[in-house]
């Protein structure tokens, strides 16, 4: 099965850099792992195209080793580069992922669940890696509501939060979901998760091949703490799903859950307590579902309904808050966060 599943090669097959995320179900069958010489060993493992809509890892890729090709191929590169081409069949439809497929940054070693192809696979993959040795791991993102760029880190370690600060100053350090690929590979090598908000802009293709050039020029890890002017460290606390048995809008009314037309216009705000985040039909409690980094329900510590207005009890910080309604059923809705600057080590 795992044939079937995952491809690996050693050379990036002629014409690859041509074809954009959709197109790449022509040259590649499936999910496939390169690896491509360089002048310093281990390599950097990057990740795209875990979701098949998030496109910028996969063009950021494109212009990167543009810069290395020597005629047709790719030349010798800073650093060996391990690249993992992930939901290729996903791509080709612009999907998060198929109907019949999990999740693919829900499976990776570490997750709650098991006993598909796709949960093996991945398992192989991080067995591959961990053989060849791995300097850092980049796992590529977009976003899709409004949202700044930042990375996320799963240990609170002067090696990650380095990686993560040369990405962006804003960091968020997560723990859930679990399955993830950055904390699969937090076991074997520093690992960063980067979120280069939404797909199809140029800032974010740019902003993530500079990064990824960057890596593959580094000659080691910093050691040092972070200085505190350099980052600002937030801590997912909790994940916010709507219950599949409640209809929801953005702005259209009618539904049990009408939220505001520009909800993702809060991501990453402070909001305070009694803050409103849409309206509620009555009968439905706060139609919202919370569970914090250990799995248990919290949804009586963040929300609360009065009248038909869903409220804020406590002051949080929003993050990855969607308008797009089939990523809200396939994922969530939003995180909830707070400030974790008071854990960094003083320099």
């Amino acid at each position: 099965m795992l044939s079937s599943m995952l491809q690996e090669l050693d050379h990036l097959p002629p014409g690859l850099l041509d074809l954009d995320a959709a197109q790449l179900i022509s040259k590649l069958p499936g999910p496939t792992l390169i690896h491509l010489f360089g002048r310093r060993e281990p390599a950097l493992f990057v990740t795209v195209l875990m979701h098949g809509n998030e496109t910028t890892g996969w063009e950021a890729i494109r212009a990167l080793l543009r810069r290395y090709l020597v005629g047709d191929s790719v030349g010798e590169l800073p650093r060996g580069l391990s690249l993992f081409i992930s939901n290729v069949f996903a791509a080709e439809q612009g999907l998060r992922r198929l109907d019949d497929q999990p999740d693919y940054n829900r499976i990776w070693p570490g997750c709650e669940s098991g006993g598909t192809p796709e949960h093996e696979m991945m398992r192989h993959v991080m067995e591959i890696m961990q053989r060849r040795g791995v300097f850092a791991s980049i796992d590529v993102h977009n976003t899709t509501g409004l949202n700044p760029h930042y990375a996320c880190v799963n240990v609170i370690d002067h090696r990650f939060l380095h990686l993560a600060t040369m990405f962006s100053r804003t960091v968020v350090y997560f723990l859930r979901p679990c399955g993830v690929q950055s904390i699969a590979m937090a076991k074997i090598c520093p690992s960063v998760t980067l979120e280069c908000g939404k797909p199809g802009q140029s800032y974010g293709v740019e902003h993530a091949a500079e990064y990824l050039d960057s890596c593959l020029r580094l000659a080691a890890h910093p050691e040092h703490p972070v200085a505190h002017h350099d980052i600002d460290l937030f801590h997912t606390v909790a994940i916010v799903k709507v219950p599949d048995e409640l209809s929801f809008s953005f702005g259209e009314p009618g539904v049990d859950l009408q939220f505001a037309e520009d909800l993702d216009y809060l991501n990453f705000r402070e909001l305070p307590r009694g803050t409103s985040i849409g309206r509620i039909k009555p009968g439905n409690g706060v139609g919202l579902t919370v569970c914090d980094e250990n799995g248990k329900d919290v949804t009586a510590r963040y929300f609360i309904a009065e009248d038909d207005q869903l409220l804020l009890k406590v002051p949080v910080m929003p993050s990855m808050l969607s308008k797009d309604h089939r990523v809200v059923r396939q994922d969530c809705l939003c995180y909830l966060m707070e400030r974790y600057d008071d854990h960094l080590e003083r320099a």
